[in-house]
């Protein structure tokens, strides 16, 4: 009985956990992507409470009948900042925003009906190709770039005078801290439930220190809408970007699963894959229908699994079936859209640090020389440097190509599936071993 109840208190524990970790990485992108439409507050709210909803029940299907892993399916990071760009360039490119709108309506319509007909008829295989492990390492690399600049730059707050605010900084830093002596020095239990104490406790204290910078209530009083940025379009450069990004948007579902099966120790079989993208094209499809950010397999979930070892399927499930009730009890989400963006961020950080021990792990027993440095040097670090440009830098190219250019993700990966097709690298190191070889005798 009281091994029961101590399994039944690990269960709800994980499963409250897992709520709070979705909740973070969840409720950021409507709002954002929201406001880049010039959506009201009361359209915003709608995107907000949707997101919840289909975001739960995506959970559900994955670990149920899709990849069958504990890893979060949400919003896409990729397609996220790309859509951000395009919404907020409107104007750069002589659009009407609704018309931006439209054609990346457009375009992910066309992309999910593109990636459910890969998985119905076993077209994966092809994709795999393309996406080579060393592909997926570049990704990983440049994943964890981007959420760890995205999550460090949302740990503060900037003053009216765009300096940023002290107290405030200090507190965040205070939580990352906190959460990192938890996960490194606490013991298991504590350590386990490091992401879930941090946010909880970093909540508490940032209300009784801060208790002004409270959220505006927000109105229960709306209603789902379609196609809220806009009516699909025939706006063909908008739509070719949106449904090239949209493919791309595989990357994270073959890295995620295959990542999974590592820590379970096991191997992922094809069946897995097509579950898994089967799931996310529909839900790429209903994305497009309600104004959401495509979905997409969670890669940063690896870090959380690593951070606090559960990987039982059953608290994830049940995180998910109480995120999506979420979507449809308003008080729910208004309670939970009180917790400082500040403190998630924070919390957040520490959590993907693993992620980077992940994209290590990947090139395990990769030999690199002087020349073969560049296959993944070249991809990984002009990413980075693109991701540390200013948008504006790239004005002068067409405008429609500046959204995919200026996203140092998106270039990197595409360079290193371009010199994964172009050089014959275990070739090259073949040749590089040879006269090695020569030179000893």
């Amino acid at each position: 009985m009281l091994v029961k109840k101590k399994e039944a208190a690990v269960t709800l524990l994980s499963s409250v956990q897992w709520l709070f970790f979705i909740f973070a990485n969840t409720v950021v992108v409507p709002i954002t992507v929201g406001a880049a439409f010039q959506l009201s507050a009361e359209a915003i709210e709608a995107t907000i409470r949707c997101s919840f909803l289909f975001t739960g029940i995506a959970c559900i299907l994955q670990g149920w009948i899709g990849h069958r892993y504990p890893i979060l399916e949400s919003h896409s990071g990729l397609m996220w900042g790309l859509i951000l760009n395009m919404g907020l360039s409107a104007s750069a490119l002589g659009m009407d925003i609704h018309a931006v709108g439209g054609g990346i309506a457009t375009g992910i319509l066309l992309a999910g009906a593109t990636i459910i007909l890969l998985a119905v008829f076993n077209l994966l295989p092809l994709v795999q190709k393309i996406i080579t492990p060393m592909v997926m390492s570049v990704y990983l690399f440049l994943l964890t770039f981007q959420l760890i600049f995205i999550f460090f730059k949302g740990m503060f707050i900037t003053t009216a005078q765009g300096t940023v605010d002290i107290p405030v900084a200090l507190f965040s830093i205070g939580v990352v801290v906190f959460v990192s002596v938890l996960k490194i020095k606490g013991k298991k239990g504590l350590g386990n439930f490091s992401i879930l104490i941090g946010m909880v406790v970093g909540w508490a204290f940032y209300r009784m220190l801060f208790p002004s910078d409270l959220p505006t209530p927000s109105n229960t009083d709306v209603t789902f809408r379609m196609f809220p940025f806009g009516f699909p379009n025939l706006e063909y450069g908008i739509i070719a970007v949106s449904f090239f990004a949209g493919l791309l948007n595989l990357t994270n579902t073959f890295v995620s699963i295959q990542a999974a099966a590592d820590i379970y120790k096991e191997q992922a079989d094809n069946r897995q894959y097509r579950r898994s993208t089967l799931v996310t094209g529909i839900f790429a499809l209903i994305s497009a229908i309600f104004g959401l950010v495509p979905y997409t397999p969670f890669t940063s979930s690896i870090g959380f699994l690593q951070s606090t070892q559960l990987l039982n399927r059953k608290p994830f499930i049940i995180s998910g079936i109480m995120f999506a009730f979420l979507g449809v009890i308003p008080p729910l989400s208004a309670f939970l859209g009180t917790m400082p963006l500040t403190v998630g961020n924070a919390v957040l950080l520490v959590a993907y640090l693993q992620l980077f021990g992940t994209a290590l792990h990947t090139i395990k027993g990769t030999i690199f020389t002087s020349e073969t440095i560049f296959r993944i040097a070249a991809p990984v670090l002009i990413g980075v440097s693109i991701m540390n440009v200013q948008p504006a830098f790239f004005g002068s190219l067409p405008v429609l190509l500046q959204p995919v250019i200026s996203n140092g993700l998106i270039m990197g990966v595409f360079l290193s599936i371009l010199m994964e097709k172009l050089v014959d690298w275990d070739k090259l190191l073949a040749k590089i071993e040879v006269k090695q070889e020569a030179g000893r005798s």
